[in-house]
């Protein structure tokens, strides 16, 4: 059982930056990928970045590439989303996800465990 708690959202402008961070408990964190996803308003959960159990694999969407940079520690049971170079289409909230696949996913349905989300809004 891992349960996650995300922090670090709240209101940018377009162009800042927001690190956000994802607690998780349980002494197993570290046999776990973990992703962000994202979910506006009327719109669907939609998949934002992933990192392997180790750190040494990851994933991003299109959309935030080369913006966005996931990283964990495994010591402190913690992944980070550093947000860089912010955009009003960023306007989510955001979810902490853990899966128990060794490979990272890009598929919400493959994670097992979801945090309660943080709200992170650009102003335009």
């Amino acid at each position: 059982q891992v349960q996650l708690v995300e922090s670090g959202g709240g209101l940018v402008q377009a162009g800042g930056s927001l690190r956000l961070s994802c607690a998780a408990s349980g002494r197993t964190f570290g046999r776990y990928a973990m992703g962000w996803f994202r979910q506006a308003p009327g719109k669907e959960r939609e998949f934002v970045a992933a990192i392997s159990w180790s750190g040494g694999i990851t994933y991003y969407a299109s959309s935030v590439k080369g913006r966005f940079t996931i990283s964990r520690d495994n010591a402190k049971n913690t992944v980070d989303l550093q947000m860089n170079s912010l955009k009003f289409e960023d306007t989510a909230v955001y979810f902490c996800a853990a899966s128990t696949r060794t490979i990272p996913t890009l598929y919400a349905p493959q994670y097992d465990y979801w945090g309660q989300g943080t709200q992170v809004t650009v102003s335009s």
